[in-house]
């Protein structure tokens, strides 16, 4: 399937915080940040907007032509975790909450337990979110989205890594080569989160 894939820039923010959030409309792990249809209706598109603007700043956000779906991609250098380091680290999460929803101790849980268990010790590239509008899902445009950095990091030699937030996400990138990496995240009352990565393949 031959699918029109280029880069986003910021003229295309709006779009892809439109679509993340109406991809993630029926994700266990954003219902469980957002409970309720209304508040979930009023709060998680500002989540997808910060990630958006993250990932506009620091990384790559592929965008098929049409606007139908979009992968965010952050680049991470290795990185030793040492003592002094985490009081910083742990500004982004509580900042997010600020900015979102002071009131929801999920924002700044769910990125801190995922900062936590995110693999430090060797560069890759960081599967962030890849959303697929409803109507879209099941056409293989996900697994271009994918393909397309996954057959540059095998060139390249750099792993990638990512974590899966439903059952339905991990069978498919079990079916790209990533495997589970230690145990699955287990959100206080919530559902699991499964850290996975992929070593290049020659």
């Amino acid at each position: 399937m031959g699918v029109a894939i280029r880069a986003a820039g910021a003229s295309d923010r709006d779009l892809v915080v439109r679509l993340l959030d109406i991809a993630f409309q029926d994700d266990p792990v954003s219902r469980w940040i957002f409970p309720g249809d209304e508040y979930f209706r009023a709060t998680h598109h500002k989540l997808m907007a910060a990630f958006t603007d993250i990932v506009l700043a620091d990384g790559r956000i592929d965008l098929t032509e049409d606007g139908t779906a979009c992968a965010l991609w952050l680049p991470t250098p290795a990185q030793e975790h040492t003592e002094g380091e985490g009081e910083d680290e742990s500004d982004g999460p509580a900042q997010m909450r600020a900015s979102i929803d002071p009131a929801n101790e999920r924002i700044e849980l769910v990125a801190r337990l995922t900062e936590d268990i995110h693999p430090a010790g060797r560069a890759h590239e960081y599967l962030w979110m890849i959303g697929v509008s409803p109507d879209r899902q099941g056409e293989g445009l996900g697994t271009a989205l994918i393909g397309s950095v996954l057959d540059r990091c095998d060139r390249e030699g750099l792993p990638t890594y990512l974590e899966a937030s439903s059952a339905r996400s991990r069978g498919l990138y079990e079916r790209l080569g990533f495997t589970l990496l230690g145990r699955p995240l287990d959100l206080p009352d919530g559902p699991q989160m499964w850290p996975m990565w992929r070593e290049p393949r020659n």
